[in-house]
């Protein structure tokens, strides 16, 4: 059991009820400075799990002298990051609370603490998002929660922006799983991360699906992490890109409800008639074409998915309505 104070927020050098899950492909130094953050936090987490997607870098040399109890899974292949964060949260000891951190994320010394302290002040939140600044330009946001469109469309909220412009505490429709605090009762109860989307959105899904289950997300913004972004797959690569457009596809037929879908149904073809568009003038039309195929080939699942996740959903069309981004001014300032 972990020694808490009179707040409720772990003690400084406590073991919190709290595991740590990083999934690692080919992060190489990266790794390295996210487990030396992960160290110097001034309350420590029960346990950090590292699932390595088979790596073929040196990312797993010298792990030890960093975090001596830190636990690592091998798996035989690429799992995504979906499956393997399950896997981490599968393989863990039992605790509260389950943190999923990239390991090119590097979170500040009070980083869980602050995360923590909101979740002991907001019980009645049960998932988190931090504030991430851009590493190397920590003077500018790399985001501060994700935001949620009707027309399916996902994005950082104030991503760029200038850090001191940062909005204050408060709810957000969803964390960026680069840094997140979940309930892990309700992680699970979900069925955490869908394996089927492999990498991207995959954590805009699984809020979708808390928010479904009635639950809400609370963004503290003390809670801060460096963080680089897309450091393995790369920025707007053709892999990215093919996962977060199928993606994009599947979250919004799978968990938006039909009453909203219909209503916004038209916007919806609209921006994936745009993806196409803008694919094509940044000379990425294949690779959006064959992401937009792939997920009308996988619509059968995608609805057989959405009748469960309706059938059991307790949010109304309204509740749900109020934490969603609508029209396009918001949209032109996603860009």
């Amino acid at each position: 059991m972990s020694t808490s104070n009179l707040s409720g927020t772990p003690a400084r050098d406590a073991r919190a009820d709290v595991v740590v899950v990083i999934v690692n492909y080919n992060a190489g130094a990266h790794l390295r400075r996210c487990l030396a953050a992960l160290a110097a936090q001034t309350v420590k987490p029960q346990v950090t799990v590292l699932v390595d997607n088979a790596s073929t870098d040196d990312s797993l040399n010298g792990l030890e002298t960093i975090d001596p109890e830190l636990r690592v899974i091998r798996a035989a292949q690429n799992l995504g990051f979906a499956a393997a964060n399950n896997l981490g949260v599968r393989e863990a000891p039992p605790t509260t609370w389950v943190v999923t951190l990239n390991p090119d994320a590097f979170p500040a010394p009070d980083w869980l603490e602050q995360l923590l302290h909101a979740a002991h002040t907001h019980p009645e939140y049960s998932f988190f998002a931090s504030c991430l600044l851009l590493d190397g330009d920590a003077t500018r946001l790399d985001g501060a929660g994700d935001c949620y469109h009707r027309s399916g469309l996902a994005w950082r909220r104030q991503h760029g922006q200038a850090a001191w412009s940062a909005v204050a505490a408060g709810e957000v429709f969803a964390p960026c799983a680069a840094a997140a605090l979940y309930r892990r009762d309700q992680f699970e109860a979900v069925g955490g991360f869908d394996a089927d989307f492999f990498c991207y959105l995959e954590d805009v899904d699984l809020a979708f699906r808390l928010r479904l289950a009635g639950q809400r997300c609370w963004y503290m913004p003390e809670a801060q992490v460096l963080h680089v972004g897309s450091a393995v797959t790369g920025y707007r690569s053709d892999f990215s890109t093919y996962y977060g457009q199928r993606n994009l596809v599947w979250t919004y037929v799978q968990n938006m409800p039909s009453a909203l879908l219909w209503r916004s149904l038209p916007l919806f073809l609209l921006v994936n008639l745009a993806a196409l568009l803008i694919g094509a003038r940044r000379g990425q039309f294949g690779v959006v074409a064959r992401a937009k195929w792939a997920a009308v080939r996988g619509l059968g699942q995608a609805l057989r998915k959405r009748r469960a996740r309706q059938a059991t959903r307790c949010i109304t069309d309204s509740e749900l309505d109020q934490v969603l981004e609508q029209g396009w001014r918001a949209l032109l300032r996603r860009r």
